[in-house]
C-alpha cells in the first residue's frame, strides 16, 4: 500500500475539522488551512521511521503544527505496537503531533503538537548528583555496555568486603570504621550482592561468593 493511500483518509479527517486541504504543497505532503490559523502540515509514511521523524522536524520551520501520519495494524509499524509510550514521549519533546491510520482508514489523533516544557524531577537530579559525588574516581567509560556497573554503592560494598577478605569475623562497628563506610550497616544487612553472612547479631563474615567477586573486582579495589 503506497503512502499516497494515506492521503484520502487524512484529507477527509482534516476536512471534517473545518480545514481546506491540499497535497504536495512545496516540500510538504499535506497542508491544511483553517481561517487565520497557522497551517497544519502532515507528513505521510506507510511505516514509522526515523526518516519520517526527521522529515517532520524539518517542517517545523514552516509551521508550529506538524503531524506525522502512518499506517497501524497487522503488518504495519511494529515499533509503534511495542514502543508506543516511548514514541509519543519523543514526539511530545520534539513538539510534533501524531495521526494514525488503521487498515480500514480510520484516523485517530494520538497526539497534538505543542511546545515541550519538561517537568523537573528534583529527586532524580539529587540522586544523579549524589552518585556523582560519592563515586570514587571515574571507573566507567561513558557509553560502555558494562555487565556490572561500579557504582558508589558497589564501591562501598567492596570496601566492606575487603575488610573481611582474610576469612575472619568482624563486628559491624569495626568494619564501618576500617572501611570508612558510614552506610556499612545497611549494606551488610541488605546483602544485595550475596557477599556477606551474619554470623550473629552485629557480626559478619565474607561468603564464598564474596571472595570470588572480590577477586573479580581487584582492579577496582586499587583505587578505593
Amino acid at each position: 500500500m503506497a503512502e499516497a493511500d494515506l492521503y484520502g483518509p487524512i484529507k477527509a479527517f482534516l476536512e471534517s475539522q473545518g480545514y481546506r486541504v491540499k497535497g504536495e504543497i512545496g516540500a510538504c505532503d499535506v497542508v491544511a488551512v483553517r481561517g487565520d490559523e497557522a497551517p497544519v502540515v502532515v507528513e505521510l509514511k506507510e511505516r514509522l521511521s526515523l526518516a519520517l521523524v526527521l522529515q517532520a522536524v524539518d517542517r517545523l520551520s514552516v509551521s508550529e503544527s506538524v503531524y506525522l501520519a502512518f499506517r497501524i495494524g497487522k503488518g504495519h509499524s511494529a515499533s509503534w505496537r511495542s514502543r508506543r509510550k516511548q514514541i509519543t514521549s519523543l514526539l511530545r519533546r520534539l513538539g510534533l503531533g501524531l495521526l494514525t491510520v488503521s487498515a480500514r482508514n480510520r484516523v485517530v489523533p494520538v497526539l497534538d503538537p505543542a511546545p515541550y516544557r519538561p517537568r523537573e524531577n528534583q529527586g532524580r537530579r539529587d540522586r544523579l548528583l549524589k552518585e556523582f559525588a560519592e563515586r570514587v574516581g571515574d571507573p566507567e567509560e561513558g557509553g560502555s555496555a558494562s555487565r556490572k556497573r561500579l557504582t558508589a554503592y558497589r564501591q562501598d560494598a567492596l570496601r566492606c568486603a575487603r575488610e573481611l577478605s582474610d576469612g575472619g569475623v568482624l563486628k559491624l562497628s569495626v568494619i564501618r570504621e576500617r572501611a570508612e563506610v558510614q552506610r556499612a550497616g545497611p549494606i551488610l544487612r541488605d546483602n544485595h550482592y550475596g557477599w556477606f553472612d551474619r554470623v550473629k547479631t552485629g557480626h559478619y563474615e565474607l561468603t564464598p561468593k564474596g571472595q570470588r567477586d572480590l577477586a573479580e573486582w581487584s582492579d577496582a579495589l586499587g583505587v578505593l
